[in-house]
């Protein structure tokens, strides 16, 4: 009983062992099926694009940007500071007040620093 658990059990990690070996060869020719085409132009050439973007701190700049609002409601919340609060009320209802354009303008730049297709929002699919 205990020889055929075994033998299972190796069976089964020769399997898994075989597959990743196969899958490590599949993806090595694909990266270079892909660097051909690169070379030939057929591609464009994106990998300095990635390593450029991966260096980059504006995607951090967005977020902590974005954060601030809650960060500040957070300081009124908890700081019980009265006339903290009634400044953060009317900050936050000029803030609702601010143009449509501005709004849009905004929700573009930040989606096309993440790489998202904004341009709906101009076109009236919000």
């Amino acid at each position: 009983m205990w020889f055929s658990a075994i033998k299972l059990a190796l069976n089964a990690g020769t399997h898994i062992y075989k597959k990743k070996q196969e899958t490590k060869m599949l993806m090595a020719d694909a990266q270079m099926n892909h660097a051909q085409k690169m070379s030939k132009g057929d591609i464009e050439y994106s990998g300095k694009l990635l390593e450029a973007r991966q260096a980059d701190y504006k995607d951090e700049a967005i977020l902590i940007i974005l954060s601030l609002p809650i960060a500040i409601l957070a300081y009124g919340v908890f700081s019980e500071d009265v006339e903290a609060m009634e400044k953060i009320k009317v900050f936050f209802e000029h803030f609702q007040q601010l143009p449509s354009w501005f709004t849009n303008l905004w929700i573009l730049v930040v989606a096309s620093v993440y790489g998202i297709k904004g341009t709906q929002i101009f076109k009236g699919k919000k």
